[in-house]
């Protein structure tokens, strides 16, 4: 492990990294839990997933908010795929990605995040050019995987397996910024929401579920839980303050295809 790839996670809270210029959060996730630490209660709420309609070509890894619709990374093919709010095909653009897990769409390109060799944040322009690709920062020679890309407001956020945090990225220097460190069995999609983060989890029996954070300081604020066990989401989006899921249908340890909402884009509902 590189010294400034150590320093940066060894870091105390809070602190910035000395000749790094990278902060990690002020507030970790507890250790015990998703944002049940021994300090602070987190506020837990239910939620229940519809199914909507069903990706171009069914296996939804990843969601992102367009001016028109969605674009949704489908894992199997690495396509990026444009459809209209009610699920009617607009687009296809073709990527380097592999395995993809995770979507962003920003700054007139498409960032989509690999979980195959070569890995990676990949950058492809609507005309599927690749314009970049870049490996997750502080991950060694190949960065590793990720389970989720959001882009916002000029920044690239990373849910990094191998960091196991929310990592801040600058698009154009690719330098990392800011993490906000996460303990879950299985991190995933995440969205931005008003000064905050909501991610995609799941606990060691697969069942999945969602927690909100702080994005400026990573404390965790809300944990929504589902009673059943599929569909299983794995992207995350939110349009006019409702969120939104995937369920590509693939996930380690169980059957392809067992889940339910299998291939579909779905609505979360929290009570």
């Amino acid at each position: 492990m590189n010294r400034s790839r150590r320093n940066f996670i060894g870091a105390g809270l809070g602190i910035g990294l000395a000749g790094t210029g990278l902060a990690l959060a002020q507030q970790a996730p507890p250790t015990d839990g998703p944002g049940r630490g021994n300090a602070m209660p987190v506020p837990t709420r239910k939620g229940k997933i519809t199914k909507l309609f069903k990706s171009p070509e069914g296996y939804p890894n990843g969601i992102a908010l367009a001016p028109d619709g969605w674009w949704i990374a489908e894992q199997q093919t690495d396509n990026a795929v444009l459809v209209d709010w009610d699920g009617r095909f607009l687009k296809t653009v073709k990527t380097e990605s592999k395995n993809t897990s995770g979507i962003g769409f920003g700054g007139g390109y498409i960032w989509m995040g690999a979980n195959r060799p070569p890995n990676g944040i990949f950058q492809t322009d609507l005309n599927s050019k690749t314009i970049a690709h870049r490996q997750i920062p502080l991950g060694g020679e190949q960065g590793g995987g990720c389970h989720g890309v959001l882009y916002h407001e000029g920044k690239i956020w990373i849910a990094a397996l191998r960091l196991r945090g929310i990592l801040r990225v600058d698009p154009k220097t690719w330098e990392p910024e800011y993490l906000i460190p996460y303990n879950v069995p299985r991190a995933h999609g995440i969205a931005w929401d008003n000064g905050t983060i909501w991610m995609v989890t799941g606990n060691a029996e697969g069942k999945a579920g969602l927690i909100k954070y702080n994005a400026s300081t990573g404390r965790p604020l809300e944990i929504v839980e589902f009673d059943e066990l599929y569909p299983d989401p794995h992207g995350l989006a939110i349009k006019d303050g409702v969120m939104y899921t995937c369920d590509a249908g693939l996930h380690p340890g169980w059957p392809d295809n067992i889940s339910s909402g299998h291939g579909y884009v779905c609505r979360i509902d929290i009570a």
